[in-house]
């Protein structure tokens, strides 16, 4: 897989683009937007909510390469920062999104258990 270079998109962009691809399930592109958004939004109000939704995208992606314990940290992170935005921010229905993330992280957990 080919990703652009995200550095040198503006932070606007890298977050429409990241929406997309979260909206097609292409949480590592995602994350790597996000996290390009986070880098370039440092020292703003939206360095958490960027860094947040940067480590759902990596929860996301650790989820699915078979590393629940990853993704359970991955997406306690993120929920913790994002949910600070309050129930909606820059076109994110955070409570939707908290919710979705929350409910993959207690598959992570129930994973886990079973391994145990």
């Amino acid at each position: 897989m080919q990703l652009l270079d995200y550095d040198a998109l503006p932070v606007d962009e890298n977050h429409r683009l990241a929406l997309d691809y979260l909206a097609d399930r292409q949480f590592f592109p995602a994350h790597e937007a996000w996290e390009s958004a986070w880098r370039q939004s440092k020292g703003t109000d939206d360095e958490e909510f960027f860094k947040g939704l940067s480590q759902l995208g990596a929860g996301y992606t650790h989820y699915l390469r078979g590393n629940p314990a990853g993704a359970v940290t991955l997406l306690t992170r993120g929920i913790g920062r994002i949910t600070r935005y309050g129930p909606m921010h820059r076109g994110v229905d955070i409570s939707a999104l908290a919710g979705a993330a929350g409910r993959g992280r207690k598959q992570c957990d129930s994973t886990l258990a079973r391994e145990r």
